[in-house]
């Protein structure tokens, strides 16, 4: 009997999610922080170091430097700034949306320390005594530009004056000092030098009662005149900074990187969806309304706790999707399984449901040990991937788990699919009665011709002469390593023509920067990337900056790296990949068995090094976003080896395995059995990281290629290397295990 509430349930709740959607989702994307690489805007890595000597850099003066930064950033008017302390004595600055990044450079760094002397250098006052928002521009009585002062204290300013309008000239006069630094001549040395932290000396002659000082006499324009009363109301920086780590990007490569890449994201997406729904039909369709919730969720979540929308992070989010397909696909195969076995169709849905929802768990929490590392060894906008990858783990095993169960259940408790397993993907032709069945019957499947197992040791072959290929290629040829892990510069110029390396070169030359490398990119060769060696400083990169902005149109994006930080990262990056791959292991033992762990951690590392091996070949660079991609494959193509693994470990409760021949049955018969499904699964993920090779922003383009590749290396090393390792280790321990009972009788 058909239960029509169930089905009308489903449609009304079908109707609830996408008409929530549709209500809220432009008030939540209008909602999310766009990071800089987005919208433009820099990012500053700083070294902290004493000011004087004698100071100690301690958490009290970290976080008093930072107050410092917050006040020059509010000055600057960018709105929600970044500005975090990394380790004990590092801070880092991310200003989105910044206009002005020269002068948000500047601001930042500029000690800005006022300082009011006597002819013998002694202070009298400082930047302290200023009253807050106390210094603006103004006018002196010759129409010029001058800086007036308000200060706190008009009793301390009258004693001062009072005390040096009793001295004879030159000793009454009251010097203006920015940024004074210990060790210097007098005052009258110094200007004749034109110092400009020279301000302005004045005479005493009469005793002042009022707090306002004019700065004037300086050689102002207003413009100088307007940023020096902005320093000061800034305050002054107790501390030195040092720049580790830098990267600007012009607002015009933030707004088409988001286009594009968004773009990509609705065509991945889009296929992605129109191939569930033609390979599983009815599940298919459900899989389209809970993905379409998930990416939903996705922003809800992001909005909720501020996250920082970044490239990598809308990668993130498209990947997502194909990885979160991988928990409907499982549990779809199983119930597909489950049905060709003569189940009826509520029968096969909650066998097919309990039998997978292990197999998920384990393949989520895989992923989850790599996101972890990649978050706590990232740097940046790698941090902000590892983010949106964590968020999307989780959101994908609750909309897979329980949203994709909810709505199916409505479906199939309805009652109304229970002789139309079509709806399913399962043809009658494809069903077996097996209600009296032991549990050793063996169902076809679209593979029973291939036998994987018999040509393991060709399979092997082939792997080592990758891996030989891959060490002389590393050793000959060697890494393009990018500045992340070299240090240096990399500016990326955009231009609006086609422009030629011999152009890009001239234009440096006239800089006086020397070029490491220029290659040309862009869809219509309007675009240069520029190594060079060394580090470049704040004015030569505000020349840089306004050169090109003047001859192109648009200003380039700079990024440097210090070698501490180069080093740092390259350690980073080893640490990630090895502390990924323990976890793993001990994860997999304890879940499965040690053989199997080693087996699914060699086939991972023969992948990831097989991405090095295509990376030195062709010369593509090495940066931050490789390491991640070789992380997220670490922690993804595991799944399939884990539902490989998972498939091996159900056969052997089922079927004996006293000897090699056993063994080899159940992994043919697993890895036959899981085919379809490991190839489902990949080929989803591999149509979003297509979208965004093809259609995504170039910035992404060598991430996306290094995980093309380690997708479909993942997908051959489950298959044809994991399972095979696993058969013969076991296979060797069956042997001795039977040498022991021969010997014991």
């Amino acid at each position: 009997m058909v239960k029509r509430g169930r089905i009308v349930a489903f449609f009304l709740l079908v109707l609830l999610v996408f008409s929530t959607i549709g209500t809220t989702m432009t008030g939540i994307t209008k909602d999310i922080k766009l990071g800089l690489d987005l919208q433009g805007g820099f990012e500053i890595l700083y070294k902290v170091s004493p000011a004087k000597k004698g100071d100690v850099i301690d958490k009290k003066a970290l976080n008093s430097t930072v107050e410092a930064l917050r006040q020059r950033v509010d000055v600057l008017g960018v709105s929600e700034p970044s500005i975090q302390i990394e380790g004990n004595d590092r801070i880092r600055v991310q200003l989105a949306g910044v206009t002005n990044q020269k002068q948000a450079r500047d601001l930042l760094s500029t000690q800005a320390n006022l300082t009011f002397r006597d002819v013998n250098d002694k202070v009298l006052m400082d930047g302290t005594d200023l009253a807050q928002g106390g210094a603006k521009q103004s006018f002196d009585q010759s129409n010029q530009p001058s800086v007036s002062l308000k200060l706190k204290n008009a009793k301390k300013f009258e004693k001062i004056t009072r005390e040096l309008s009793q001295k004879p000239a030159p000793n009454n006069l009251i010097v203006i000092w920015l940024d004074y630094e210990e060790g210097k001549d007098s005052y009258q040395k110094e200007a004749t030098k034109q110092n400009p932290k020279y301000l302005s000396a004045a005479s005493v002659s009469s005793v002042l009662t009022q707090p306002d000082v004019e700065i004037s006499g300086g050689n102002f324009t207003v413009k100088s005149a307007t940023q020096l009363a902005e320093l000061l109301n800034a305050g002054s920086l107790p501390v030195k900074l040092d720049e580790l780590y830098s990267t600007s990007v012009g607002a015009q490569f933030g707004e088409e990187a988001l286009h594009t890449t968004i773009l990509a994201g609705i065509i991945g997406i889009g296929i992605i969806f129109l191939y569930m729904l033609f390979f599983y039909r009815l599940p298919g369709l459900i899989a389209v309304i809970t993905l379409s919730f998930y990416i939903y969720l996705n922003l809800v979540v992001f909005d909720w706790m501020h996250v920082v929308m970044t490239l990598p992070g809308i990668a993130a989010l498209i990947l997502g999707v194909g990885m979160a397909v991988d928990a409907n696909i499982i549990t779809y195969e199983r119930i597909k399984d489950e049905l060709k076995t003569g189940r009826s169709v509520i029968s096969a849905y909650r066998a097919g449901n309990r039998r997978s929802l292990a197999t998920i768990f384990d393949a989520n929490i895989t992923t989850m040990l790599a996101a972890l590392v990649l978050f706590f060894y990232g740097q940046s906008s790698v941090k902000g991937f590892a983010t949106t990858l964590m968020i999307g783990i989780v959101l994908s095993f609750v909309t897979a788990v329980y949203g994709t169960r909810l709505l199916m259940s409505l479906l199939v408790n309805s009652r109304w699919f229970d002789k139309k397993p079509g709806y399913f993907g399962v043809k009658k032709e494809q069903i077996h009665d097996l209600s009296k069945d032991d549990g050793t019957t063996v169902l076809p499947t679209a593979w029973d011709k291939i036998d994987f197992v018999k040509y393991r040791k060709a399979f092997f072959t082939f792997s080592s002469v990758l891996v030989i290929i891959g060490i002389i290629s590393v050793a000959v040829f060697r890494l393009n390593l990018g500045i992340d892990f070299t240090s240096g510069t990399r500016i990326e110029i955009p231009a609006n023509h086609t422009v030629t390396q011999a152009e890009i070169q001239r234009e440096m030359k006239s800089l006086d920067i020397k070029t490491d490398d220029v290659v040309i990119t862009g869809k219509s060769n309007d675009t240069g990337v520029v190594r060079v060696v060394g580090v470049l400083n704040k004015k030569e990169i505000a020349n840089l900056k306004d050169h090109f902005k003047d001859k192109y149109g648009s200003e380039p994006n700079v990024s440097t790296v210090s070698p501490t930080v180069g080093k740092e990262l390259a350690k980073n990056a080893m640490m990630a990949i090895v502390i990924a791959s323990i976890g793993i292991i001990i994860y997999v033992t304890i879940r499965f068995e040690f053989y199997m762990a080693l087996a699914a951690v060699l086939a991972l590392l023969h992948d990831a090094f097989f991405i090095v091996t295509v990376f030195s070949l062709t010369k593509l660079e090495v940066d931050l976003t490789f390491i991640a991609a070789v992380l997220t494959i670490v922690g993804y193509s595991i799944n399939d080896t884990i539902v490989t693994f998972d498939r091996i470990r159900e056969n052997m409760q089922k079927f004996k395995s006293k000897s090699f021949d056993d063994l080899a049955f159940i992994v043919n018969l697993s890895l036959r059995e899981t085919f379809t499904r490991s190839m489902n699964t990949v080929l989803t993920v591999v149509i979003a990281v297509v979208a965004l090779l093809l259609f995504g922003s170039e910035s992404i383009q060598n991430f996306s290629i290094a995980l093309l590749v380690g997708l479909i290396l993942g997908a051959y090393s489950s298959v044809f290397i994991a399972a095979q390792l696993w058969l013969v280790w076991k296979g060797k321990q069956l042997k001795r295990e039977e040498q022991k009972e021969v010997e014991s009788k």
